[in-house]
């Protein structure tokens, strides 16, 4: 017995034994007084609420919703919502931070400080005041929806957003739908193939797309948004709630992936860039299939760190009224409700589930490159 006490492997396994039981026993500790003093003050507890009726609008949905739906309808619209601009936002940032990465090292001196000044402006702007820059002061400036911007009759851009034609599909979706994914099956499979090209793999995906479209007897009409009284009813919508945050989100973030671009291009040796200059190859041709290979085991890291910002930094939403998931669970549902334990511990497990999926996605995107050397 002595003997095992004194083994330090035994030693680690009990003392974080009875560091989870001690972390155990004061979490249990700690919710059973927050609901004995929730009980004594006669405040209810518990998640039963997000069956009760909702009872308010939501400017945004992505699903069907309406006031006689329930609280827990209202968090699936926020969530929706959140998950929406965060994924538009990380494409947009994404695309927009390598193009003025790459900008920032070019040989054109306009160019390397045009994109200079993006980054050092958008970075040092706080966040919040860009959102409002975009809200109040650019799209404040569209006329009224009598008063819209028309195109081809059929898209109108006023305040209350921009509208397009919502696509109706009459029939075949099931095709459409099989059709999809068996091309995106072979796009896959194609890709594991030695020197595959991504124009072959795309054109493998759209091909059995539209073949299995075409056989199916796929159809599709289209609702067009029309003025009716003081607003434009059909089709679809982008309210500028929306397109402010998405700008200042996409333009935030992309100044700070820029610079990870940079840091990662730079850090590939410039002995590489003289030996296949030597070659005869482009600088084009460099960039994509030696600098930038190599780069992404540099970059995909903090680039991580970006998109995760991007993620939570979408609750700034709530400062201009985007339906997201602050301003429609934890604002709206907790202000009615008065159940503020349960709305912010769902808020906040939302958040967290959101963060560690997005991070084990590139941790494992990053194995990938890790293993080939290279994206």
């Amino acid at each position: 017995m002595r003997q095992i006490w004194y083994d330090r492997r035994v030693r680690s396994v009990l003392w974080q034994i009875l560091a989870v039981a001690g972390v155990v026993l004061l979490s249990g500790f700690l919710l059973g007084n927050l609901f004995d003093n929730l009980a004594r003050r006669g405040i209810a507890s518990g998640f039963g609420f997000l069956d009760s009726t909702a009872g308010f609008g939501i400017t945004m949905s992505l699903i069907p919703y309406s006031e006689a739906s329930s609280y827990g309808r209202a968090f699936m619209v926020g969530l929706l919502n959140t998950l929406l601009v965060s994924a538009l936002g990380i494409v947009c940032a994404t695309v927009l931070g390598f193009a003025v990465g790459i900008a920032r090292l070019s040989g054109n001196w306009l160019v390397a400080k045009l994109a200079a000044i993006y980054i050092e402006t958008l970075r040092n702007i706080p966040l919040l005041l860009q959102i409002f820059f975009w809200y109040f002061a650019a799209l404040s400036a569209l006329p009224p929806p009598r008063a819209s911007h028309a195109f081809a009759d059929s898209v109108f851009l006023n305040i209350r957003g921009l509208y397009v034609p919502a696509p109706v599909v009459e029939s075949g979706l099931s095709w459409l739908i099989a059709g999809g994914l068996a091309g995106l099956a072979g796009a896959i499979l194609y890709q594991r193939a030695p020197n595959a090209r991504l124009a072959i793999g795309a054109a493998i995906f759209l091909g059995v797309t539209v073949l299995a479209a075409v056989a199916g007897g796929f159809s599709l009409a289209w609702d067009v948004p029309a003025l009716r009284g003081f607003n434009f009813r059909g089709g679809l919508v982008l309210i500028p709630e929306l397109v402010a945050l998405l700008l200042a989100l996409s333009l935030y973030t992309a100044a700070f992936i820029a610079e990870v671009v940079r840091a990662g291009i730079e850090a590939v040796p410039r002995g590489q860039l003289e030996a296949a200059a030597s070659l005869g190859l482009t600088r084009r041709r460099i960039l994509r299939d030696i600098v930038i290979p190599q780069a992404m085991r540099v970059i995909i890291p903090p680039l991580t760190n970006q998109y995760l910002n991007l993620t939570k930094n979408s609750s700034l939403a709530a400062a201009i009224a985007y339906p997201d998931l602050i301003s429609v669970f934890a604002g709206t549902v907790l202000n009615q409700t008065g159940q503020a334990v349960e709305v912010i511990v769902i808020t906040m497990a939302v958040y967290l589930a959101i963060s560690l999926a997005i991070a084990g996605l590139m941790n494992v995107y990053n194995r990938r490159v890790m293993r080939r050397g290279g994206a």
